[in-house]
This record gives C-alpha cells, structure tokens and sequence, in this order.
C-alpha cells in the first residue's frame, strides 16, 4: 500500500501532459487539498490506514492549532513517514492583510496545501474555509471580510515531509493615506463622541502641516468631487477591490476630477480645514464606507516589528531533548513575558516541533505543548547516568504502565538514562532501545 502511495505521489509530482490531463479530470473540488483527497479517492487510498491518518492530522491541526502572535517564524519538522500538519490560531480584523509563507526545503517539488479558516464558533460547523494557495504556490495573501479568529493550515502531501520553514505576517491592507505621516498622527478615533454625544465620530484624524499631500492608499476611482457644509472640500474614492468607498474631507484644495483612476501613492488633495473644521487644526478627516460606516484604523495602522531571529540550533527538530536547569517555564508564546503552561525539573523529556527566534516549540509526552528557552535544553544522546536493575523490569513505549512493552530487563542489566517525565525515566537498553522505565 505505501509503495502505491509513493508511485501516486511521484506521478502527482511530475511535469508531464498526463499528468497535466490527471489534474485537469479529477481537480475539480473547491481546494487543492480537497481536489488532492479526490485524486487519493481515485485511486482507491482514502481507506488505507496512512491516508486516514493524514485527513486526521489535517483536522486535528484545525481543532488544536498553535496560537501566535504577528509576525511570527519558525521552522518546524514533518515527518515524511507519519502524517502530520502544522495549525496555527491568529486573531485578525476587517481591515487587516495575512500574508504566509511556508516551505519544505528538502522538496521544493512537493504539494503543499495552505488553507485559511474562519473560526465560526457553531458546533455543527465550526471552520468556514475562506481561501487557499494553489498546492504548488508557497504563498498565501489574504483580507478578511470580518473580525474574528482564523486558523492556517499547512500540511504536505502523502510520504512528503522534512524541515518546513513558516513565516506568517498581518498587517494593514490600505497605504497611509498622508505622506510621510503615520498611526502616531492619528488625533481622533472611530467612533469618538461628537456634539455633546449626540453622534459619533465616523473615521479618524490625521493631523499634519497644511498643504501636506493626502495620497490614494490604493487603486481607485474618483466617484466625486465637491463642496460641503461639514466636510468642506471632500474627496471620495471607490474601491472595487474590497467594495468600499474613501472619504476625505476638509482638504484645503482638491487635485483629483470625478471619474479618474488612481494608483496607490497618487496625490488627491492636500490638508486643510474647510468645512466645520475651521475651528482645528489642519487634518484629514478619513473615513471608509461600506453598507455604512467602517473603523479605518485597522486599514491603515502598519504593524511594526519583524519575526525574532533564528538562534536556536535547528539540528535536533524532530527529536527528544531535556532540560538542563533546575526548573524551564514552558510558556504559550516564544516570550518570557506570556503566560505559563507547566513547570519542568531538570532533565524532563520533550519532543521539539519547532525553533522560532531563541524558542523551541516542544510537545511534552502527556500532551502538553508550548515554548522554552533552547538555552535551556540539549541533547538526550549523552546519558545522565548509567544505572543497575536490582530487578526485573519492562520497558515501554510511553511513560505509561499500559502502553506496549518494547524490552523486559532482567536483574543486573544496565541502562543508559536519558531524562524523565513524571514517575518514568527515559532509557537506552544495551540492546539499543529507547523506551520507558517505571522509577525504581
């Protein structure tokens, strides 16, 4: 069954017309994953045992994704041999822009599905798919239609794997619409009191020099030109893409005709404070419509910062590791600030899914999963001791009397201790195994 995987994975791989006439009948689904799962149906897999481990893998990376603060990076590790995908839980507003990048670097000729899902909260349908990659782009861009949570999903194709390297960014989807100015200009928000309370503030300010140019944040038609009691000269866009309209009021003079199209960064008007803003200071009013009126800030509030440098040593992704100090906080972000899982003793035993910055990402072996300092780690192939069984003893696969036995010791046997997990230590038989020892 597995070679028969493979010999579909290859041709899937391939560069030929039949291949081509392959994917042209059967990708016919709503994602390429799903267009994937179609072709694996074809083919007569979506029975076997892997490849109902890799659907499971994909759902459980929806159901228990990693929860991340932007912009983030990491490099993580898939086993090729054992299905698996990567979920990562983001908080996102209308407004903003996602922006992914992920890649397997041992297979640059591999499928890789990237899917975006909205978190519906109803528990008959709990995910919305709202967009995907194409399976052979590593690329992904996208604007939410609403605030809420969403989940990415990065899993590879059947038997691919390896190291996988993640970036993943949000960020305003809209240009600053002043030149040289910024979110710290910004003097008065969306929805602010106006007129003793008698109605809200319906955009944002942005306070700079008269005559300073105010700019198109994206392409755009001129819908209109004209004079106003309230907004004095004003200025408004139409934005197809994202079925909006932009207002700009108070400028001290227009340069823009109705009908006109404009790219992002070309000149509108420039500031004043005609109309009922004669009393203020120079400013934009911006504002954004849409069945109504939209907060601008997350449109134009750039995010600041870049993902953390790479520091912590990659080559043990994958692998077990344990802990070198007396007592490593595992914590749900890589930052010595976020909140604490659990606390580990020396020598504890994890598995490392993943490096971000000088972070590990670590699954400990009752399930647990979150972040310690790689400086706090190393190696389990140097043993912490060498002990003597005063009597029999069993080994087994997980630090649990009930999993499978791997090995039964007899007295006087010697093993290789390599770290703990609760009432069980890590081993090394003189056979080879690595197994579980209850604590004598």
């Amino acid at each position: 069954m597995q070679a028969r995987l493979l010999a579909l994975t290859m041709v899937l791989g391939a560069g030929c017309a039949p291949v081509d006439a392959l994917r042209e009948r059967f990708f016919d689904g709503p994602t390429p994953r799903d267009r994937y799962v179609q072709m694996l149906d074809w083919a007569g897999l979506t029975r076997t045992a892997l490849a109902t481990d890799w659907a499971a893998a994909g759902d459980r990376a929806l159901t228990d994704p990693v929860a991340i603060a932007t912009p983030h990076a990491e490099e993580a590790w898939l086993a090729p041999e054992q299905p698996a995908a990567l979920g990562y839980r983001v908080t996102m507003r209308r407004g903003q822009i996602l922006s992914v990048e992920a890649g397997l670097r041992s297979d640059s000729t591999a499928l890789l599905f990237i899917d975006v899902l909205r978190v519906t909260g109803d528990t008959l349908a709990p995910f919305r798919h709202e967009q995907s990659a194409d399976s052979a782009a590593r690329t992904l861009e996208f604007e939410p239609r609403r605030d809420g949570e969403y989940v990415i999903r990065i899993q590879p194709e059947l038997l691919r794997g390896g190291r996988v390297s993640v970036r993943i960014g949000v960020d305003a989807s809209l240009a600053f619409p002043v030149q040289g100015r910024g979110s710290g200009d910004i003097g008065s928000r969306f929805g602010a009191p106006r007129d003793g309370g008698a109605r809200d503030h319906h955009g944002v300010d942005i306070f700079a020099p008269r005559g300073t140019p105010v700019l198109a944040p994206t392409a755009a038609r001129v819908s209109r030109v004209q004079e106003t009691p309230v907004g004095g000269k004003v200025v408004w866009l139409r934005d197809e893409r994202r079925n909006q309209s932009l207002y700009y009021a108070h400028l001290d003079s227009q340069h823009v005709s109705p009908g006109e199209w404009l790219e992002p960064g070309d000149t509108v008007g420039f500031v004043g404070n005609t109309g009922n803003a004669s009393t203020t200071p120079p400013h934009l009013h911006f504002g954004i419509y849409s069945r109504g009126p939209v907060d601008p800030w997350p449109f134009i509030d750039r995010v600041r910062g870049r993902p953390a440098v790479l520091a912590a040593d990659t080559s043990g992704l994958g692998g077990w590791l344990r802990t070198t100090a007396e007592r490593v906080t595992v914590r749900n972000l890589p930052e010595s600030g976020s909140g604490a899982l659990a606390e580990l003793s020396r020598h504890t035993v994890m598995r490392v899914l993943a490096a971000s910055g000088s972070w590990f990402r670590v699954l400990l072996p009752d399930g647990t999963a979150g972040y310690v300092p790689s400086a706090a780690t190393e190696s389990t192939e140097r043993p912490v001791e060498t002990t003597v069984l005063a009597g029999q003893a069993a080994i087994h696969a997980a630090p649990d009397a009930g999993t499978d036995v791997l090995e039964d010791l007899a007295r006087g046997d010697s093993v290789d201790v390599l770290g703990s997990f609760g009432g069980f230590l890590l081993v090394r038989s003189q056979r080879g195994s690595r197994a579980w020892l209850a604590r004598q």
